[in-house]
């Protein structure tokens, strides 16, 4: 039976009149790498901040392996590690130090852990270097250990590849998988990019305007309801004709920005490519676009 370890209850936070979170319901399930999406200022990190009890819910309530964050945090919070926005360390001390200093307020972390941490995430050769001599992407991965130094069971990444090149994502997507397949931690990693956490994530939600949209497991999200292809190509006209008379396998057709929004079946996109150039159509682009990519693409195009 899957065990729950981290469930909030119409979790809700407000400041004025303006609420940053309302009436959220998560659940995350020992094992899972839980993806948490949502465009830039949807309430991403505000509900992370209470969920690690750095600032008060305005209602709701968080549990975390099975106690009451309002009554037992420090019970609920033992087996938890994490990191918000942006680390922050003392510039002007080694990275060793920076976790010998968390180890310390951890209840004491040996310097065999120290050093594992570091090994695990490629900082063990640059261990004793003043931390403001490092790279953005090294700071991510030292604030990783920093979540990692207590040996937690939960670990909460809000954006850990915010800023990163290409690169750098790609080795925070590899630690993260370690981590789960290798070390059995469960983890909750915030983002705002849909295809990072289909890559590595099993379960997600996507929360939009501080409320809950969708939540579930990733490949059933990602592959229910209609799914749209983008198509741009030309001439107008007799694209128009050749999509109208291929009303079988064409579930719908619209026409926005000079691009025609297809609703079908992917497994018919090879037959309507081949219908199009075999016309004398020009084919610019024809991107297949799943209904949660849609859910998400309208909520970050539509954020302010």
């Amino acid at each position: 039976m899957t065990e729950t370890i981290l469930q909030t209850r119409q979790l809700g936070k407000r400041y004025g009149k303006r609420w940053a979170v309302k009436n959220l319901n998560l659940e995350v399930c020992r094992g899972d790498v839980f993806g948490f999406l949502g465009p830039n200022g949807a309430g991403k990190s505000t509900t992370i901040r209470m969920i690690l009890s750095l600032i008060k819910p305005t209602e709701g309530e968080t549990e975390i392996f099975g106690h009451r964050l309002k009554t037992y945090r420090s019970e609920a919070l033992r087996r938890v590690g994490g990191i918000v926005e942006k680390p922050d360390f003392y510039q002007y001390l080694s990275a060793y130090k920076n976790l010998e200093i968390i180890g310390m307020l951890s209840n004491g972390v040996d310097h065999k852990r120290i050093s594992e941490v570091l090994d695990l995430v490629g900082l063990s050769d640059r261990a004793g270097d003043r931390v403001k001599t490092y790279s953005h992407g090294m700071k991510q991965r030292l604030g990783i250990a920093q979540a990692l130094v207590s040996d937690p069971e939960l670990v909460i990444l809000d954006e850990p590849t915010n800023g990163l090149d290409p690169q750098g994502m790609k080795e925070v997507r590899d630690l993260i998988i370690h981590l789960s397949r290798d070390r059995k931690k469960t983890i909750i990693l915030s983002s705002h990019l849909l295809n990072e956490i289909e890559m590595v994530a099993n379960r997600m939600a996507i929360i939009h305007k501080g409320e809950l949209a969708v939540q579930g497991d990733v490949n059933a999200l990602l592959n229910e309801g209609d799914k749209c292809v983008i198509l741009q190509a030309e001439p107008r006209q007799k694209v128009l004709s050749i999509l109208k008379r291929r009303k079988k396998i064409l579930k719908g057709i619209t026409e926005k920005e000079g691009k025609f929004e297809v609703i079908m079946d992917f497994a018919f996109i090879p037959e309507l490519n081949r219908s199009l150039v075999g016309a004398g159509v020009q084919v610019k682009a024809l991107i297949p676009r799943r209904s949660l990519e849609n859910l998400f693409l309208s909520m970050t195009e539509n954020a302010v």
